[in-house]
Parts: C-alpha cells; structure tokens; sequence
C-alpha cells in the first residue's frame, strides 16, 4: 500500500501537477481503490472545519506582517546597523546577511521573505567591497531559512495543527536552536575567510561612537519580535491574536516611516491573498489526504512496519532523517511539510521522542530543503534578486552552509535538550 501511494504521489509531481491537486488526486485514488466507503462525501466538511480553524487565521496575519515589513523601510537601516557591530569579523557583510536575517525572521515568518528581502539589500555590496560572490550569495540563502525556525513560523503554527501539538510550547523550542544555527553559521563564514583571506572583502570598521548611534535601527524588528512573540508568552494573547497584534505594529511603522499609502497596502494585501491562497489549497488538500491515509489504514501500517523491522529508536530515527533528507532534493518545504508530517509523526512519537522536539528536527530538515539542489527555493530566490550569472554559482556557495546544517542535525539528535530545555523550563 505504502509503495502504491508513492508511486502515485511521484507520478503526479513528476507530470508537473500543482502540489495542492496532486495532494488531493492522491487522495482520490486511493480512496477508490483502498476504500469501500465514498470518503470524498466527506470534502465539504473538511475543508470546513479546516478552513474555518481559529489558528489558521494566524497564516494571512503572518503573511501581512511580513509583506507590510517588506515594504516599510526598516530593512536597509536594520543591516547598516548590524554592518557596523559586525563588520569587523572575518567575512564583513556576510554576518551582517546572516544576523538580519536572523532578526528579520523574527518578525516575518517566511523562509523565502526573508531570503528575498535581505538579498534585495546586500547583492549590490558584493562587487562593490571585493567578496567572494558565491559564498556571499550562499550566507544570504543560508540565513534565509531561519525563517521557518525562528518564532514566530507559519511552518511550525502548520506542524503544530497537523501533529496537535502546542505552538506556544514550539515556539519556545525553536528559540535556541534558530540563534545557534545562526551562530553556526557565522562560525562557517569566519572559518572559510580565515583560510582563505581573500574571500572576506574589504575590512569593515566602525567606531564605538557609530556602534551606538546605529541601536535605534534595531529596535524597530526587536520591538516587533517583543510585541508578537512577547504577547503569547505574558499570556495577553494567542499566536493567532498576537499576529494581529504584529500587523497593527508593522502598520505603525510603515506610518512613522511615511510608507503607508494605499498603493503599498494594496500591494501588500494582493502578495498576502496570493500566498495564503496557495498555502491554504495545500492545507486542505493535506487534510483531506491524511483523513483518507487514516481511514485506509495506511499511517497504522507505516507504523507497524517501521515497528516491525526491529531497528533501535536511534536507528530508525537516523532512516527517517536520511529519507527526510533525499525527499527534500526533489519537494519544495511545504509541500514536504503537509505530505510528511502526518504519517511520519505517529511513528516517531510510537518510538517514544518527543513531538515538540521532532517539530524542530524537521524545521532544520526542511531549511536543508530549502538550500539543497534541484529543487531548494531559496537558491533560486538569491539567483533571481542577483539577476546575473549561474545558479550553479549559488549552490555551490551553499554547499559549506548545508554541511552546518547536518551537523546542527546532529547536534539536535545527541542533544534534545538543545530544543527541550525552554519548553521544560516553562511548562
């Protein structure tokens, strides 16, 4: 059964079907031939109950949030900020990438918003201070997926919806591992620019004096961060309130930047239907997908078999990694979320790990995902904003970053605590 589905599910991706309509023949299929009852009687309450769940409305805030910030100005004074901290390290203006992506990630959510608008920033630096392109271009990728780990994350509010399992208490997890996978990836730069000088650019300094007048172009996504993220956690409001909560702040700012004209919120609510649209058909589709995978039997069977080899834990959770890890060559992340999520979840928690936990284990997979040849979104982002040259030149530059984020895989499977420790420490 689980070999048919495949077949099927890869049959239709590789005709080029959209995912959402992939998802849903999918689920069709087999229900015609592994199901007795007419389970597409069904789709209307489905779509329903689903597109009526009160934390859904927490994705078209988020997306707003990050379409109205996209637009409001703050980014380019948010990096010259971090220039000036942080230039003087090895690399110069690849940590600046990747600790503005960072901050930008804890205000937008979006893995790939985040890609587009630090890139949008620092592509012109390249030629202009002598780095190595392909690795300036990497860190921006790189940097770009912490979108879909650091809180707040439409990924894990989806994660959390389809597994049941607490977005506050995912949020918490995902707070330590999203600022060392940052660290991480600070240390690749600082390591490839020790040994070989010449990719680093031209030397950045900066007097104290310049330090302290550049705080005040941090405050803007800190304060945002504060008002989204600290809000759930005072206990004023719900991930779905809190995101409302965000919007009402980036429109604030947008005003005080005197960005906020009907032609920007126009643009911003147009970028905010598409993209919600698109997520929400996945949604639904994955929904109905996973209540016909129930009823069929097919998620108890994954379960059984995976159960019935005989493997440790440990070696079977090593055999869902690697497979998590050559799905994500050939699936782009959200389309990897809804379809895995469901029936790979039920197995690990049947192994006895944590669903908190593996929530931020497959966050870090699916960042591979987003950097990882042919299929990683985020090369293609950076390729575009550069608008010259080969993508090749973009994966190759990503390479380094892709090794660190095996090895933070690694770090999360020796050390759960690295995801645990916050969410034990508060609930």
């Amino acid at each position: 059964m689980l070999i048919k589905t495949l077949a099927i599910l890869l049959a239709l991706l590789a005709l080029a079907v959209p995912v959402a309509a992939a998802l849903g023949w999918l689920a069709l299929a087999l229900q015609f031939l592994d199901s007795a009852m007419p389970l597409h009687r069904a789709l209307g309450d489905i779509f329903w109950q689903t597109g009526t769940d009160f934390l859904l409305v927490a994705i078209p805030m988020f997306v707003l949030l990050g379409e109205i910030l996209l637009r409001a100005g703050i980014t380019e004074r948010m990096y010259e900020g971090i220039v000036k901290w942080l230039g003087w390290l090895p690399g110069g203006l690849m940590h600046s990438n990747i600790a503005s992506s960072a901050l930008f990630a804890a205000t937008s959510g979006s893995s790939v918003a985040t890609a587009a608008t630090i890139g949008t920033v620092a592509v012109p630096q390249i030629q202009k201070r002598g780095y190595n392109e392909p690795l300036f271009l990497g860190s921006i990728a790189a940097g770009g997926t912490l979108g879909i780990l650091i809180p707040p994350s439409i990924n894990l509010i989806l994660y959390g919806l389809l597994t049941e399992t607490s977005v506050p208490e995912l949020y918490l997890a995902g707070f330590i591992p999203g600022a060392l996978l940052a660290a991480l990836f600070m240390l690749t730069v600082i390591g490839l620019c020790v040994l070989n000088p010449g990719w680093g650019g031209a030397r950045i300094t900066a007097a104290w004096a310049e330090r302290w007048r550049a705080l005040p172009a941090l405050l803007p996504p800190l304060g945002m961060f504060t008002v989204v993220v600290g809000s759930i956690y005072a206990g004023l409001a719900t991930p779905t309130e809190a995101a409302s909560l965000g919007v009402v702040a980036a429109l604030a700012l947008a005003a005080f930047n005197r960005k906020l004209t009907w032609a920007m919120l126009r643009d911003a609510l147009e970028g905010t239907m598409r993209t919600t649209c698109m997520i929400m058909l996945l949604i639904v589709a994955a929904v109905f997908l996973n209540f016909v995978l129930s009823v069929i039997g097919l998620t108890r069977a994954l379960a059984d078999f995976v159960t019935g080899l005989g493997w440790t834990p440990t070696q079977t959770m090593l055999m869902i990694v690697g497979a998590l890890i050559v799905i994500g060559f050939f699936m782009e992340t959200l389309s990897m979320l809804l379809t895995t999520a469901p029936l790979i979840a039920p197995v690990v928690m049947a192994l006895g790990y944590d669903p908190v936990w593996f929530g931020i284990l497959l966050m870090v997979l699916l960042e591979t995902a987003l950097i990882t040849p042919p299929i990683g979104i985020n090369l293609y982002v950076v390729q575009g904003i550069r608008g010259r040259g080969h993508l090749l030149e973009v994966m190759r530059g990503a390479a380094p970053f892709v090794l660190t984020m095996l090895a933070m895989i690694a770090l999360l499977l020796l050390f759960p605590n690295i995801a645990l420790y916050l969410p034990g420490l508060v609930y």
